[in-house]
């Protein structure tokens, strides 16, 4: 009994969190997660492998998953970062393609599976997903765009600038803050850097006192000289 009330609990919760995403009717968002199974990956655990077949459209729940390729010394470089209510994988793909890339949980990652067929017949037949579909994929576009206009135009210290305002949000109190304080491997990985460079450059910004450490956090304190720093 106790893991029917629990099943219910789940189901009405996905169907809650659909109608968020997609901006759909009750009913619609319903019709939508019947056709989903959720999965859950612990922090750091493989979702996809690059050259995998590509049958599955995933939509993020909860948590955050990374794509990452690998060059040849090794090194990986973060090509996408997916967050609540984005998609990866096979979304409105007509042919069965290989995985472009590893994408793994960055987090405890929660998530809904359609197959590749049911998820572009949802797109045929509700225009909420479409449109819904169509803003996820743009917001990745300009990500990626922005990402590699920094690359080819930032130095390697200025493109930490950039990712420490990006990664920035205010709280009440109208401070700009980091929460929890980053680690300094992934943010290196987002601007194909090291982490000794990133090392460096926090370390250089917080003697200036344009950035102020805590247990629980990085205060950006001076974000109009950070962005003058973006060179």
């Amino acid at each position: 009994m106790r893991s029917g009330v629990a099943q219910l609990s789940s189901d009405l919760a996905l169907s809650a969190f659909v109608q968020r995403v997609f901006g759909c009717s009750p009913e619609t968002a319903r019709a939508i997660a019947s056709r989903a199974t959720e999965r859950r990956f612990s922090a750091r655990a493989m979702v996809l492998r690059q050259g995998d077949t590509a049958e599955e459209a995933w939509l993020v729940v909860s948590g955050r998953a990374q794509a990452v390729v690998y060059g040849a010394d090794g090194q990986f470089v973060q090509l996408l970062e997916f967050g609540e209510g984005e998609l990866f994988g096979a979304i409105a793909g007509f042919e069965v393609e290989p995985q472009p890339a590893d994408v793994a949980a960055m987090e405890d990652l929660r998530v809904a599976v359609f197959p590749a067929t049911d998820f572009l017949s949802l797109i045929q037949n509700h225009g909420a997903v479409g449109l819904a579909v169509t803003r996820s994929l743009l917001r990745q576009l300009r990500r990626t765009t922005g990402r590699m206009v920094e690359r080819s135009t930032l130095s390697a210290a200025g493109r930490v600038h950039a990712e420490l305002l990006r990664m920035a949000s205010p709280d009440p109190d109208g401070r700009l803050l980091i929460r929890p304080v980053p680690v300094l491997a992934s943010i290196a990985v987002r601007i194909n850097s090291t982490r000794e460079t990133v090392s460096r450059t926090i370390s250089s910004l917080e003697r200036r006192g344009i950035l102020l450490r805590t247990e629980a956090a990085l205060e950006i304190v001076a974000p109009r000289r950070l962005r003058d720093m973006l060179v």
